[in-house]
């Protein structure tokens, strides 16, 4: 993007991470930093790139103390849609037309991967920018923030998944190698 559309960041943190068998949030990573969260390694990333940050939490969810907006899901369990219309919705009242959308399971998440899709949003003004490497990131790419509002008509209709969203909007993917930045990490066994 450019300095007359800035990106703000939306950071998922609230889900039941049934395969980590704990918040995913808290787990203890080293990285550059030291050993610190998930949570503290990504939304660090993110500030190296994003002005702005917003942490989608779950009600009553610790967390460690963030240079981020820390927001709380309305409505517990009903998935990454909603609580991505809710981190759209502030970014967009904060005067931010686009955010990158990531998941709080991605410690080694880089400012070079935003910047390469914030390069493309910018060119191809789509209302969504994913990476694919084989498979589409919905949770770690760049949507209009307008988007907020289907998003919630969605899950309004029972349509609960990121690629509802996708698949309704003007969505352009960037073809990438594999690459560690876009790791998930969903149980102890991904670490890289």
């Amino acid at each position: 993007m450019n300095e007359d559309a800035p990106l703000a960041a939306v950071v998922l943190a609230g889900g039941a991470s049934r395969r980590m068998g704990r918040d995913k949030a808290t787990v203890r990573f080293r990285g550059p930093a030291g050993e610190i969260t998930f949570v503290e390694q990504v939304v660090n990333t993110l500030r190296a790139r994003c002005p702005q940050v917003f942490v989608i939490a779950a009600r009553g969810q610790a967390l460690p103390d963030l240079d981020a907006e820390v927001l709380r899901d309305a409505t517990p369990g009903v998935g990454p849609l909603l609580a991505t219309a809710r981190g759209l919705r502030a970014a967009a009242d904060a005067g931010y037309p686009r955010a990158f959308v990531c998941a709080v399971d991605m410690p080694y998440l880089t400012a070079e991967l935003i910047d390469e899709l914030a390069e493309h949003a910018a060119r191809v003004d789509a209302d969504v920018v994913l990476p694919w490497d084989g498979r589409d990131h919905y949770l770690a790419g760049i949507y209009r923030t307008a988007l907020a509002t289907r998003a919630d008509e969605l899950v309004a209709h029972g349509r609960r998944s990121m690629r509802a969203l996708v698949d309704t909007s003007d969505t352009q993917r960037v073809v990438m190698d594999r690459q560690r930045a876009l790791v998930n990490v969903n149980s102890p066994d991904d670490f890289v």
